[in-house]
């Protein structure tokens, strides 16, 4: 097996440690300087020369979409063996369809395909929006949808909710609410959603198999949080006891905190894969390195605690 080499960009610096600590391999700190009139140089610590290269980067700002791209193009220069790429969270993920004669640039595809095509040999996608993104590439690069399915059971299962149903705020995503009701052997149900705006939807009535239950409102990310607070006022007005919420991405938008700390939601839990999260009197989080570094494991055959 080859030796690896274990890099983030530098927003997701803590999650990659994370990862190659699990990984038993060496994190490579990137060398990093900031000229005067902004432009930044990058160098990795030692030769990737044969090696391959695993690269952490969250893309949830335009510098850290533009430092994943310069990473991977890095690692082609200095001539890594391969290069391996996990995304924890994809920004402008909800942008892969336009509307018809809208003009419009439909970035979560646009700036996937960027991604392809600075040539990493392996992408892995956690938790996406849609999977219309995995097919932005002309078929050269292997990608892998990640869902963290067994890490919410998990965490649903030791946070101490009893008596729980999994709600989702629509339809769109019902289906993996229904899968992980299944495992989880619990109800589900989901509410109608209607967008009228950019960041502003309607949420109607929930199903009264809530009643007397704890609800988990479900989704994949948390923006601005305005669907999920109207969801869990209508789960509260159709007889739930309490409402905790679930979402892979917390992104906590704008004035999304404040809005959460005034709702009648009691706990928001989710993952790290948006730099910056950590547990607080609001937040629960859990960290997706274990899952990432399961993927790295297996596709790169890599044995714990060894390094080459």
């Amino acid at each position: 097996m080859q030796e690896c080499m274990v890099v983030a960009n530098e927003a997701s610096t803590e999650l990659g440690r994370k990862v190659a600590d699990d990984l038993g391999v060496p994190f490579s700190e990137m060398i990093r300087k900031c000229f005067a009139d902004g432009e930044t140089y990058h160098a990795f610590p030692a030769d990737l020369g044969g090696k391959n290269l695993i690269i952490i980067g969250a893309t949830h700002t335009d510098s850290s979409h533009q430092e994943l791209l310069d990473l991977i193009q890095g690692g082609r220069y200095w001539n890594a063996a391969t290069i391996n790429v996990a995304i924890p969270y994809l920004g402008y993920s909800t942008m892969e369809r336009t509307k018809p004669n809208s003009y419009e640039i439909p970035k979560g595809v646009t700036r996937t395909r960027q991604i392809f095509r600075a040539r990493p040999n392996f992408v892995a996608f956690v938790d996406l929006h849609s999977e219309a993104v995995l097919h932005a590439h002309a078929g050269e690069i292997r990608t892998e949808h990640v869902w963290t399915d067994e890490l919410v059971i998990k965490k649903i299962r030791s946070s101490g909710l009893t008596d729980y149903v999994l709600v989702s705020p629509d339809y769109g995503f019902s289906k993996r609410i229904a899968r992980l009701a299944s495992l989880l052997n619990c109800p589900h149900t989901a509410a109608d959603k209607d967008r009228y705006d950019t960041d502003k939807t309607i949420v109607g009535q929930i199903s009264s198999v809530v009643k007397g239950k704890t609800a988990i409102v479900c989704d994949d990310m948390i923006r601005t949080g305005g669907s999920i607070i109207q969801t869990a006022k209508r789960c509260l007005e159709a007889g739930a006891v309490q409402v905790a919420v679930m979402a892979t991405h917390l992104v906590m938008a704008g004035d999304a905190r404040e809005r959460f700390q005034k709702s009648p939601i009691s706990r928001v839990i989710g993952s790290d894969t948006v730099p910056g999260v950590q547990s607080d009197e609001l937040l629960d989080v859990y960290s997706v390195a274990p899952l990432l570094a399961d993927i790295f494991r297996r596709h790169l055959k890599i044995k714990s605690g060894l390094s080459g």
